[in-house]
């Protein structure tokens, strides 16, 4: 069985909104697309490296799934350890309104999102990777599926943009794995599934 592990960067305030190019996505009127960057140096590169050291599958939202299907396939480097993973394994798309992909290997899944890619986990050999796509990874929080998160926070507020967790999200404990700071002060945590918070208090005990 294959593990479901998201990567995705946030800012300080949590938006993960666009963090690649200012048209990446503007929903919203969202002007500071493009904050990550100005961060990206040889240890932000050598992390994202391992993590596509490890996929046997791609699971991805819309509209991360439009912005990497018209950029990766035309990245043709035999060498670009990114471009050879996306553009050679299977890519899941979860889509209501998706019906012909042109981007080679992908299945549009527009089911039940919850059995459809627990069923998908069970077949995948490997690492079932979400990259960005952030109200995907929302939808797989709440259904329990993602096993591990890898959360890159970067040192920038924007005070604007969608954020990663909403009011409402299920309530969800983590085991902290593993963590690293870039040397543009990108700080890379990563965080297994531990399910349901527990609670306790600070209050000192009444004398008897």
């Amino acid at each position: 069985m294959g593990k479901l592990v998201s990567t995705i960067f946030v800012t300080l305030d949590g938006v993960y909104q666009a963090p690649g190019g200012p048209q990446e996505d503007t929903r919203g009127g969202f002007e500071q697309g493009g904050w990550s960057f100005p961060y990206a140096d040889d240890d932000f590169g050598q992390f994202i490296n391992e993590v596509f050291a490890r996929p046997g599958a791609f699971l991805l939202g819309r509209r991360t799934y439009d912005i990497f299907a018209s950029f990766w396939p035309k990245v043709t480097d035999p060498l670009d350890p990114v471009a050879v993973k996306l553009n050679a394994l299977p890519k899941y798309v979860a889509s209501s309104t998706l019906t012909d992909p042109e981007w080679s290997g992908t299945t549009v899944i527009s089911g039940d999102l919850g059995k459809e890619i627990a069923d998908l986990k069970e077949r995948t050999d490997g690492e079932l990777q979400v990259h960005g796509s952030g109200a995907l990874l929302r939808s797989l929080l709440a259904h329990d599926l993602v096993d591990t998160l890898h959360l890159l926070t970067f040192p920038v507020v924007l005070g604007a943009g969608y954020r990663l967790f909403t009011e409402g999200a299920v309530p969800t404990a983590f085991r902290h794995t593993a963590g690293r700071t870039t040397g543009t002060g990108v700080v890379i945590h990563s965080y297994d599934f531990a399910g349901r918070p527990e609670y306790g208090s600070y209050e000192l005990p009444e004398n008897p």
